[in-house]
């Protein structure tokens, strides 16, 4: 048992009370000191370190929005709609609590995606932080579950029939397809049981492990320390330090960034809140109309598609057809005849890649465009967790990258985008192959990274971060 530290009579009844919970709590106050107010972050934050305590705000309004729909919400086939439409017109301030939490769940894709591609901009996932990009990624994954299956529940046209779409594709795998779509279907049509299995991993199993993969995630950045946009390690053996050896190029994170993130949760708070109050459909975008009616399993919707934060990945699904399968195989056989050919390695690995090009050429040939759709969809996502070890380039930061590394930074954003816009139009021509185009693009930036990240001049790193006081 720790020694009680004492305090003198003539404090304050603050700090009297401060000292008293100290003395019976101390893990508390060492994780403060540890995670706040000893916690040394670079000093040259910018706009874009914002997003991560963003995404922690809109996890909390998640959490307590979603608390208060329960309360009132029925997860039964016959009562659903009805239900979110009950809080809607009936339950006292019904109204707020589920545009807060609709227009949360878009807030919370947005803030995370810019928040990644902050990591990608400034190499947040190099080394030492490639668990912390695992953790993040994890959080991503959840995070999809949680929002598709959280689709589900108000029980309207779109949400029944995006499901059907969505969990039908499963039953495009190979041997194990149908029990697997029957599996997560709970029956052998979306229904009551459907939406009861998604009720419960939404409400119970997908948050428990968001919630632990987030702990996880601000844990091993604490230990490793913050990136920062020149990518030098103030934490580093060669950075200088002071007298108590702090780093000098660091500031405690309280109260210099508490700050600086109490004034970005302003502005957050209130852009979100003018989305609630006067755009909380967003044109469709956040709410699609479809889905303020009842679930019809006799009439199909026009056009089905995803919420907007799935599109891009949408897009890739409907872009594999069987004209694209052809040239999938021919970028197989192309990237294993370059490896076994110019790449210089012993013959037992050159045999070995002869093999597995020739076995996924066949596959690829074999199974079907649904089955392949469905591998590319989720490939799209995966591919993202190997991004530490893709990226060869001997600088992290886009700043002192070649200058046509922003300029493909910014292609790639701009194909997301696209890909994102293509996901929420009918199907057409020339969107086919738009997304195609798309698609090649967005497995050709992170595949074939570990050759053009190595190309071009890097400019010289700083010893020390490039920080003006303002």
């Amino acid at each position: 048992m720790a020694e009680f530290k004492e305090i003198s009579p003539n404090a304050s009844a603050g700090e009297k009370l401060t000292n008293w919970f100290e003395n019976r709590f101390p893990t508390a106050f060492s994780a403060y000191k540890v995670h706040m107010s000893e916690y040394y972050a670079p000093k040259n934050f910018n706009f874009w370190y914002a997003f991560g305590s963003l995404a922690l705000l809109v996890l909390v309004i998640q959490i307590v929005t979603g608390i208060f729909l329960v309360m009132h919400y029925k997860p039964d086939a016959n009562l659903a709609f009805a239900s979110v439409e009950y809080i809607m017109r009936d339950v006292p301030w019904g109204w707020l609590i589920r545009y807060m939490h609709s227009t949360g769940a878009s807030a919370f894709f947005v803030v995370v995606y810019l928040h990644m591609f902050r990591g990608l901009m400034y190499g947040s996932y190099r080394q030492p932080r490639e668990l912390v990009w695992l953790f993040g990624c994890g959080i991503f994954l959840a995070l999809m579950a949680e929002a598709f299956m959280g689709y589900l529940l108000p029980w309207g046209q779109m949400s029944y029939w995006g499901a059907q779409v969505i969990v039908n594709l499963f039953a495009a795998v190979p041997l194990v397809g149908p029990d697997l779509a029957l599996l997560i279907r709970g029956d052998y049509v979306v229904g009551d049981a459907t939406l009861n299995r998604f009720f419960s991993f939404h409400v119970i199993a997908v948050p428990l492990v968001l919630l632990g993969l987030v702990v996880a995630h601000l844990l091993a950045l604490h230990d490793v320390g913050s990136n920062n946009p020149d990518g030098v390690e103030i934490k580093g053996p060669k950075a200088p330090r002071d007298a108590q050896g702090h780093p000098l190029d660091g500031v405690p994170f309280h109260p210099y960034y508490t700050v600086h993130d109490i004034f970005m949760v302003s502005v957050f708070l209130a852009v979100f809140s003018a989305v609630i109050f006067f755009a909380p459909e967003l044109g469709g975008y956040f709410l699609e109309y479809n889905n303020f009616i009842p679930a019809d399993p006799l009439k199909t919707p026009l056009h089905i598609a995803p919420v907007w934060y799935f599109t891009p990945f949408y897009s890739m699904l409907r872009a594999i057809t069987d004209e694209m399968k052809i040239v999938l195989i021919l970028c197989v056989v192309g990237a294993g005849a370059f490896s076994v050919l110019k790449i210089k390695m012993p013959s037992v690995f050159k045999a070995a890649i002869a093999g597995a090009t020739v076995v996924g050429a066949v596959a690829l040939y074999a199974f079907e465009a649904k089955f392949w759709g469905v591998v590319v969809m989720g490939g799209a996502v995966i591919t993202l967790f190997f991004l530490p070890w893709l990226d060869n380039c001997a600088v992290k930061s886009i700043r002192y990258r070649p200058d046509w590394h922003k300029y493909l930074y910014a292609i790639f954003v701009v194909n997301f985008v696209v890909l994102a816009y293509l996901g929420v139009q009918p199907p057409s021509p020339v969107g086919e192959r738009v997304s195609q185009v798309g698609t090649l693009f967005y497995f050709g930036f992170f595949f074939l990274m570990p050759w053009w990240s190595k190309i071009g001049e890097t400019k010289p790193v700083p010893d020390r971060v490039n920080f003006t006081a303002h």
